[in-house]
């Protein structure tokens, strides 16, 4: 499935959400998360996102909250509410901040003002909740409340390190935005550790034809259960030792991070994964870390795969679908050689954390939108 349908027709999926349809900007970012844990694992409970969502991308239903919303009562025409630019005109027109009040006075103590004229600014507490929560370190530590509740995200008490922190969190945005390009991931001069990470082969070496079943899905990835919902397969993947150029590659990326090759395969994985389409073609050294990463309870790349084979597509994927697991393969490795920088980042804001007021310590939770 590629595009998902909105519609004020109730029970489409479930009940319908026209405020949030209504109040969601479409050029900036949704933070995704849940209430509590329903999975196990659940990998990270965080999301970004510039589109609608279903409420079960991630288990434990994915709840919204948009870094800014249409202003409450605002006039706007009807099929035009996802069109409301940030560069509006005059303050009637712009999107406010999705701030509760007692954040706003904590940003304005930090020195961080005109949360509703840049974008930088007024994005920059999201931001951080995304670096805090794609930390490994963060989630190890605060498991079981994280499992029994919203995440709770530690904030600093100095507008330098929120704003170092929320730096490190728009470069996860970034990645998790399947929609843009990222350089030296996806496009342009790819970088020396990406470069070599889910390659598409041929099992004989050979040219894999285009619209033909050398990219037909048919190792097992998914199958139809009962009534019409798709189950995941097992599908077929060797685990195998990195070659020495996979290992080369890996280092001199590492190098660049300030990581040792040693460092970072302990968060990428000491072994990698051919991934097979089918007898045919397969996707070429995928990290065992990068295989196995998990976002809401979903592994990543084995969920999509699953949606895909061939009996249930109904056809061999498109050469951009094929690269696309590519992408996605070379976007969570990014993530993960972000961890150590995550890790350091979540220690010392846990170090020198705000403490809140009693009276801001009653902050009401900014709006959200479901679905």
């Amino acid at each position: 499935i590629v595009w998902a349908y909105v519609s004020d027709v109730s029970p489409l999926w479930n009940r319908s959400r026209p405020e949030l349809r209504r109040r969601f900007v479409r050029s900036s970012y949704a933070v995704i998360t849940r209430p509590t844990s329903a999975a196990s694992p659940e990998g990270v409970p965080f999301l970004a996102t510039t589109f609608w969502g279903e409420q079960d991308l991630i288990r434990g239903h994915a709840y919204y909250f948009p870094i800014f919303l249409v202003p409450e009562g605002k006039n706007v025409k009807k099929g035009q509410e996802h069109q409301l630019e940030l560069q509006a005109t005059s303050l009637e027109q712009k999107p406010t901040t999705n701030l509760s009040a007692d954040v706003r006075a904590y940003l304005a103590k930090l020195g961080i003002k005109n949360v509703e004229t840049n974008v930088q600014r007024a994005s920059v507490i999201w931001m951080h909740a995304l670096a805090i929560g794609y930390s490994p370190a963060y989630l190890k530590e605060n498991a079981d409340g994280i499992r029994q509740d919203w995440p709770r995200i530690p904030l600093p008490k100095s507008a330098e390190m929120l704003e170092r922190s929320a730096a490190l969190g728009r470069k996860i945005a970034s990645l998790l935005d399947t929609e843009n390009d990222v350089r030296g991931v996806t496009s342009g001069t790819v970088t020396p550790e990406m470069k070599h990470i889910a390659v598409i082969e041929s099992v004989e070496r050979k040219q894999l034809r285009e619209r033909s079943e050398d990219l037909a899905l048919t190792a097992g990835w998914g199958h139809a259960g009962k009534d019409g919902v798709t189950m995941p397969g097992k599908g077929k993947i060797v685990r195998r030792e990195y070659t020495k150029l996979e290992l080369a590659a890996i280092q001199s990326g590492a190098k660049v991070r300030g990581l040792t090759l040693k460092k970072a395969l302990e968060h990428l994985g000491e072994s990698t994964c051919d991934v097979y389409l089918n007898d045919v073609a397969f996707w070429g050294n995928i990290p065992e870390k990068v295989w196995e990463y998990t976002i809401g309870g979903y592994q990543v790349i084995k969920k999509w795969l699953s949606y895909r084979e061939r009996g249930l597509l109904g056809r061999p994927l498109t050469s951009d679908e094929a690269r696309e697991v590519m992408n996605m393969a070379r976007r969570i490795t990014g993530i993960i050689l972000m961890q150590p920088a995550l890790d350091a980042n979540y220690r010392k804001v846990k170090a020198a954390a705000y403490e809140w007021g009693e009276a801001e310590s009653s902050a009401k939770t900014p709006k959200k939108g479901n679905r």
